[in-house]
């Protein structure tokens, strides 16, 4: 679907990665409003904090208010660590901005998209949510319920003329990684992509309403190798999970 003149609602449009979407959809005549926990000075927002329920409502509430072409969500938190070390409430609010958000606002601009027969929603995951890696419990698993989101729903929508756009980014170099990430990244060569080619990537699906897209190689292909035969992956990750343990021991 193209841009121009539509307008659009992306949560995490004022991160490091959502800024450089809503820059390019701007660029092509997209009118755009971003999800934030509070007022971008510059920018038209839905205010809400989108890993509380209250939050979650009040965004819900402000977007099935009016009528949206397209839904982005591109909003996540992330830990990175062995899950018992992970507190209650980031473990809550973990699901709450990476799965449950996403589920909440489809619902939320849903009934208008159906009724004018056109719209697209747009899921940015992770690649974390098909390679599901050792020490990011919660954000592995949130961002595969997010795939299977995806999937379902455009099972769904079929023919109503609304389409579901499922994207995939492997590491990329923003803050949202943590000190450890990053020292992670050094110890195992994970691949850690520019922001700004993964935010082109990123439109580009949007733009051509593609159904599923896993940025990255040899990642893309282990997503297929760990749905066939997980126990290969299993022994590929293994070496990488013991440095990431080390990471943490003592």
């Amino acid at each position: 679907m193209r841009f121009k003149d539509r307008d659009i609602l992306i949560t995490g449009g004022s991160g490091a990665l959502g800024r450089r979407v809503v820059q390019q959809i701007e660029s092509e005549g997209g009118r755009v409003v971003i999800v934030a926990r509070a007022p971008v000075a510059g920018r038209q927002t839905l205010v809400g904090d989108l890993s509380t329920s209250q939050g979650l409502e009040a965004v819900a509430a402000q977007a099935g208010a009016r009528p949206w072409d397209m839904l982005i969500n591109i909003a996540g938190i992330q830990h990175f660590g062995p899950l018992e070390q992970q507190t209650p409430e980031h473990l809550l609010a973990s699901y709450m901005v990476n799965l449950v958000a996403p589920a909440r606002l489809a619902q939320a601009v849903l009934p208008d998209m159906k009724a004018r027969r056109r719209g697209q929603i747009a899921n940015v995951g992770s690649i974390f949510g098909s390679i599901n890696f050792a020490h990011f419990a919660t954000y592995s698993s949130a961002k595969a319920g997010m795939r299977a989101l995806s999937q379902s729903l455009r099972r769904e929508l079929t023919g109503t003329g609304v389409g579901v756009t499922y994207v995939a980014p492997r590491a990329v170099a923003t803050p949202f990684n943590s000190a450890k990430v990053d020292e992670y990244a050094r110890l195992t060569g994970m691949a850690v992509d520019d922001p700004d080619q993964i935010a082109q990537r990123i439109v580009a699906a949007v733009r051509a309403d593609r159904r599923d897209v896993y940025i990255g190689f040899p990642e893309s292909l282990f997503v297929r190798l760990n749905a066939l035969a997980p126990g290969l992956i299993d022994g590929a990750l293994k070496s990488n999970d013991l440095k990431a343990r080390a990471l943490f021991a003592g």
